[in-house]
């Protein structure tokens, strides 16, 4: 049995979605796949409208433990280096990489700290 978020997920579509179009809490991979092969309407509309600015979906993995979950990106998320778990120490997440600037986010996820290394730029005198 498949659960709606996971369903969501699977169509591409946000969870409110798929709740307010029908889906059951939990369906079979038979009902999914027969959603997938034959989309109805309102899937058919959601795809036709995407801008492609950003997608519905994102896959987070732990950098350090390989943690993994979806979760629905948010406006403020830079493009994120790494992401990792938030109770892990500050000395088991990668290094930050040479001529970077790191900055941390947390929030990100259920449980996750985003990290950004981003070029540094010399000041000019």
């Amino acid at each position: 049995m498949i659960s709606r978020r996971d369903a969501a997920i699977t169509l591409d579509v946000p969870l409110e979605m798929a709740q307010r179009h029908g889906l059951p809490k939990w369906m079979s991979e038979d009902e999914l796949r027969g959603i997938m092969d034959n989309p109805p309407p309102w899937l058919v509309q959601s795809r036709a409208n995407r801008t492609g600015k950003r997608p519905v979906w994102v896959h987070l993995e732990c950098a350090v433990c390989g943690y993994e979950e979806a979760a629905r990106p948010k406006k403020w998320w830079p493009d994120f280096t790494y992401v990792v778990c938030g109770h892990h120490a500050p000395s088991d997440v990668p290094a930050v990489r040479p001529g970077c600037v790191r900055s941390e986010y947390d929030g990100v996820g259920t449980r996750f700290v985003g990290i950004a290394d981003v070029e540094a730029h010399p000041v000019s005198q």
